[in-house]
């Protein structure tokens, strides 16, 4: 019962933000934020802790596997797109990739934060399986990472489209590009919403950084750390 009730109370409190983050639209009416701390009160409120959530939340993220494989879909169909935009969009992402860690990095020393903290905002733009996975490379806080990495998407997700619009870059492509490079899966979901073009280059950028983000950052990290 408790499964079914963590699963219902998660659906309903998406599809309540989805429905208020139209009528009022704002980043603090992003779903991915405000239905977070919904679910979260809901969970304290009904004394369920985070080990009885554990099977609801790994029935739902099951079903991220065929989520994340259709967005294939929308990359076929828009395939004539990533052929035109190529060599435009290799470079733009490996430079959004090599700034979003160097500027994580200097941040923290600017801030003077310890090693464990910057070796954890650097794969703070790649998606959890990878940023964990990196972060056993570089002897990084596996708990820090997914915390560093799920806010970072939950930013890119509620300002990113805004913050493009402030810009002035409309581009469809390039608005996919950036969002998918810096908040992965999370901003995916939202490039989604925007449009089909947006959609399937935020998922392809989101891949792609994952895998050269992996070669970049240990070479980065031996350099500054």
């Amino acid at each position: 019962m408790i499964t079914l009730y963590s699963i219902l109370i998660t659906v309903s409190a998406y599809l309540f933000t989805r429905f208020l983050g139209k009528k009022y639209s704002s980043p603090l009416t992003s779903p991915v934020f405000l239905s977070t701390i919904i679910i979260i009160a809901l969970l304290v409120v009904s004394h369920i802790s985070f080990d009885e959530y554990m099977p609801a939340k790994t029935i739902m993220t099951y079903l991220l596997g065929p989520a994340t494989v259709a967005l294939a879909v929308p990359i076929y169909k828009n395939r004539d797109l990533f052929r035109k935009y190529f060599w435009a969009a290799f470079v733009g992402l490996s430079f959004g990739i090599v700034t979003t860690i160097t500027s994580a990095i200097l941040l923290a020393r600017w801030l003077n934060l310890s090693d464990m903290f910057i070796r954890a905002l650097t794969v703070k733009s790649v998606t959890v399986p990878v940023a964990t996975e990196i972060g056993k490379i570089i002897h990084g806080n596996i708990s820090l990472i997914a915390v560093y990495v799920i806010i970072t998407g939950m930013i890119g997700a509620m300002f990113g489209a805004k913050l493009l619009n402030v810009c002035k870059i409309n581009h469809p492509f390039a608005r996919g590009l950036a969002i998918g490079t810096i908040a992965h899966g999370i901003g995916t979901a939202e490039a989604v919403k925007e449009g089909e073009v947006q959609g399937a280059v935020a998922g392809a950028a989101m891949g792609i950084a994952a895998v050269l983000t992996s070669f970049i950052i240990p070479i980065i990290i031996g350099f500054i750390v």
